[in-house]
């Protein structure tokens, strides 16, 4: 729960959407995810984001699963270092940061 009344400034997944933390870069635009929601996917990076940000091991992220291969994913949000702070903060990443 907010520590205050008002609207959350941070995107939240939507829909079949999970949070994810990227675990180990494997080339070819694509990473290895552990997702809150326990499984581990192979996710690539689309277009819009491969050239404009620089993503590491630890950093936080929106994974969409496919609806074919669950184990797979895309990609569809980078939160910024302090982006996930904030989600630390409010308890939204507590499973994963404790590790």
């Amino acid at each position: 729960m907010p520590e205050f009344p008002g609207p959350i400034r941070v995107r939240m997944p939507k829909g079949n959407e999970v949070i994810g933390r990227i675990e180990e870069i494997l080339g070819a635009s694509r990473f290895r995810v552990n997702c809150l929601d326990g499984k581990t996917r192979i996710c690539r990076i689309p277009g819009k984001f491969r050239k404009r940000i620089n993503v590491r091991p630890g950093d936080w992220l929106i994974v969409k699963p496919w609806s074919i291969e669950p184990e797979k994913g895309d990609v569809v949000w980078i939160y910024t270092r302090t982006q996930a702070n904030w989600l630390r903060r409010k308890g939204y990443l507590e499973k994963e940061s404790q590790g």
